[in-house]
């Protein structure tokens, strides 16, 4: 679950991130009612745990404008104030509890669990086949058997899945689920998720957790599950580089001197030498990865059975 937590004092933010972060949630921090608010409307978070002492904006007017943005999403209010006046004030803005400090962490954990649990709109259970996965209790299952995956492992397929049947980028998934800046080089994406697809039982090139070559991964949708997935990545890699070829004709981008018609599918010329296209019913165009990480159309055509002819052929 997405967590937002606004808190002025760091040391608080630390001691609650850590928490929240230990029940398996992602977590964002901010130090000022402003801040809190522009975090809101970017996040919309399954829960916000929101201080009324914050800097810029008071906690009570951050909650107001909270409410004004979307009115059902779940907000604890925290206070050190004593009064009941404040506390039911708090409650007819709209907050669904509110804690005096000091206070319990492990109560505070408790609240946010019956919080999400109330939430109707929000998706607590996923599946996708027979993978199933429980944001509220953090547990995972496939075919009824129970899957013990850590905090990280869970975060990314739990964000691989609340995106199901969208390719998501590396860049997008270190931020989100690592918290990284994209320009640290790394591949710890591609470790976690071949950890994933040990533990799933789902080799490459995967049935839930599939890869788009130089793009990322996905989470087939309930009618891509059926498709082939050769097919399913020629879809998603046509989507893809829709910008590159903006414009021009893909067969005269990739000197085939002629357009490729709707339908074509466009693969990467490895995974076309690897898996073959002997029993697909579409065209074929192959797709190599330039220097700069981006797909581009091969300079010849890819024969049915998927090789690539030598000159003069």
């Amino acid at each position: 679950m997405r967590l937002l937590i606004a808190e002025d004092d760091r040391a608080l933010a630390m001691f609650l991130t850590r928490g929240m972060e230990a029940d398996g949630h992602r977590v964002r921090c901010a130090v000022d009612g402003a801040g809190a608010v522009n975090a809101f409307l970017e996040e919309m978070p399954d829960l916000t745990i929101l201080d009324l002492n914050l800097p810029v904006m008071d906690g009570e007017q951050a909650l107001r404008e909270m409410r004004a943005i979307d009115p059902q999403l779940p907000v604890l209010v925290l206070t050190g104030r004593q009064e009941v006046e404040t506390r039911i004030r708090c409650l007819d803005l709209g907050a669904d509890d509110l804690m005096v400090k000091p206070f319990s962490l492990h109560e505070l954990r408790a609240r946010c669990r019956a919080l999400l649990r109330r939430k109707r709109e929000a998706k607590l259970t996923l599946k996708v086949g027979d993978l199933e996965l429980d944001r509220l209790d953090h547990t995972a299952k496939r075919a009824g058997e129970p899957i013990t995956l850590t905090n990280k492992e869970f975060a990314l397929m739990e964000h691989l899945m609340l995106h199901r049947g969208q390719c998501v980028s590396r860049v997008e998934l270190l931020d989100a689920v690592w918290n990284m800046e994209p320009a640290q080089t790394t591949n710890i994406v591609d470790v976690y998720v071949n950890y994933l697809r040990r533990k799933l039982k789902d080799p490459p090139p995967g049935f839930l957790l599939r890869t788009v070559r130089g793009q990322g991964y996905l989470v087939p949708s309930e009618t891509e599950m059926h498709l082939p997935v050769p097919l399913l990545i020629a879809q998603h890699t046509r989507e893809l580089i829709s910008e590159h070829v903006a414009g021009q004709a893909i067969g005269q981008t990739s000197g085939l001197g002629a357009s490729v018609p709707d339908g074509t599918a466009l693969l990467p010329v490895a995974f076309l030498e690897a898996q073959g296209t002997a029993n697909q019913q579409v065209p074929m165009v192959a797709m190599v990865e330039a220097d700069d990480g981006r797909l581009a159309p091969h300079s010849r055509p890819v024969h049915r059975e998927g090789s690539i002819p030598e000159p003069g052929s």
